[in-house]
């Protein structure tokens, strides 16, 4: 099964790029981040018409998530828990079930942070330790987990071209990096890291400065997976060509093959 996360960076401005990819690499299960619509605006007939069940949750003009699958949805739940009074659209959560039990995705936007001396960086603190607290309770069921979305966390200097220039920004700074690893140590795995040290594997490169042409990225994108699921697991792709394409996202899709079959829909 090849489940896949990808920061589109508005899901009406990249549609024909997204759809493009998704004819290309056929993945079973897609987490969208930055989709930046409400509910109703999302092109979901789009992903219905090559056979994605599609659940969201959107907010205007800012942030949003969205879970495309080939499987039905056995349970979907947008939100995360821990702060009711947060009304941002960063979380959204589905279970699927397989021919080996069910499997849990979640489709993760996490706060950029920036800057860091305004209300921001706390919430981006506040927001990932409140994920901590969820994943460990997730953790207990045992199951296969799948944390998939854009973290804006730059874990380790092999993550980044360029360190010194980001020692002072909220995806690098060493509380960002720590909550990060806290977030691993509950038990989770990094399915890239799993699979290869190799630096210089980047998922983002900004619009500015010929960043993408000059390899000037960052790695922000990450699927964490529990032990149940990080056993499955077959190997990792960074579909890096998709930011040479027209109008791209200026993040590129994040690959997973899990050895997990999906029990086939009924006809």
């Amino acid at each position: 099964m090849r489940i896949a996360t990808w920061n589109v960076n508005s899901v009406k401005q990249r549609l024909d790029n997204i759809v493009a990819w998704l004819k290309e690499r056929e993945p079973d299960v897609v987490c969208l981040q930055e989709i930046k619509c409400v509910d109703e605006a999302f092109p979901s007939e789009a992903f219905e018409a090559l056979g994605y069940n599609v659940a969201v949750h959107g907010q205007k003009a800012f942030n949003g998530v969205a879970l495309l699958s080939k499987h039905p949805f056995d349970e979907v739940r947008p939100r995360l828990r821990g702060d009711e009074a947060d009304v941002q659209a960063r979380y959204l959560e589905a279970v699927i079930s397989t021919d080996r039990g069910v499997m849990r995705v979640a489709s993760i936007y996490l706060p950029n942070g920036n800057p860091v001396d305004t209300d921001k960086y706390p919430y981006k603190l506040k927001w990932m330790e409140r994920l901590s607290d969820y994943v460990e309770e997730l953790l207990e069921l045992e199951e296969p987990l799948i944390l998939a979305g854009d973290y804006n966390v730059i874990p380790a200097a092999g993550d980044v071209h360029n360190p010194a220039a980001w020692v002072n920004d909220a995806l690098f700074l060493p509380q960002t990096r720590q909550r990060f690893q806290s977030l691993i140590n509950l038990g989770l795995t990094d399915a890239l890291r799993a699979t290869t040290d190799d630096p210089g594997l980047y998922t983002f490169w900004d619009y500015q400065a010929g960043a993408w042409q000059k390899n000037w990225g960052i790695r922000i994108d990450h699927v964490l997976l529990s032990p149940q699921a990080a056993d499955r697991l077959v190997g990792v792709t960074i579909d890096k060509h998709v930011r040479a394409w027209e109008k791209p996202s200026d993040h590129v899709p994040v690959v997973v093959e899990l050895d997990i079959a999906a029990r086939q829909p009924k006809t």
